[in-house]
């Protein structure tokens, strides 16, 4: 699971990369084994060539030297760190890959978590992949995200109920999305113990109801 703090990086680095006017998609598999790069941008620079930047990010020193392989396939490459990360691992940055430093905001109404510093400019070298393969990989990547949008629109009746009932079971342990100590999968339980309850009562009120009736018709036959 993503810590809050790779959330956040991840958002703001989003946003910046549009910024930009760039094509920006996170979590590309690469193609010749090359690893799964954490987010990918194609820009059109001025002679109308695509250029290509990686980016890996890391929130601290266990993920920094974790043996996961490094996609820096691209023209640019960067690795993406917050700032006392930066301090203690800067000497470890190869010369040809830059570093952009993330600064959280104060505040939480500025439309994303932070913004980016860049310490150290990448150095440009030869696309380590087939560039028509990398294409296909980021039309890919668009693609998915672009169907999680949309089942996101639709809402839940996009989802199997069996889908739903193992997400729910998931959150169960440690989702604390109401504060107090009351869940979603909590709240869930207890309502629909709650309608059920409520039907069953209906249920049992409706025949009643219909043995009053028939009760009486049988007693004006008699």
């Amino acid at each position: 699971m993503k810590t809050s703090l790779t959330t956040q990086m991840e958002e703001s680095l989003y946003s910046f990369i549009r910024e930009s006017g760039a094509v920006v998609v996170e979590e590309v598999t690469m193609p010749d084994e090359q690893g799964i790069v954490d987010t990918l941008s194609c820009h059109m620079d001025s002679n109308q060539k695509f250029e290509w930047r990686c980016y890996e990010l890391k929130v601290n020193k266990a993920d920094f030297h974790s043996k996961a392989k490094l996609s820096f396939i691209g023209h640019y490459n960067y690795f993406v760190l917050p700032e006392n990360l930066y301090t203690a691992v800067k000497k470890e940055i190869p010369p040809h890959i830059g570093v952009l430093v993330y600064h959280p905001y104060l505040s939480d109404d500025l439309g994303v978590p932070g913004f980016f510093t860049t310490e150290k400019k990448p150095q440009k070298q030869e696309l380590l992949v087939n560039e028509q393969e990398l294409l296909y990989r980021l039309i890919t990547s668009q693609a998915r995200e672009v169907s999680k949008a949309k089942k996101t629109a639709r809402g839940l009746r996009v989802f199997g109920t069996k889908q739903i009932y193992q997400e729910l079971k998931k959150r169960q342990p440690e989702y604390d999305l109401f504060g107090g100590g009351v869940n979603y999968y909590d709240r869930f339980i207890e309502e629909t113990q709650s309608q059920t309850v409520e039907a069953l009562k209906q249920e049992l009120e409706a025949t009643r109801a219909a043995y009053f009736q028939l009760e009486q018709r049988l007693f004006k036959g008699d």
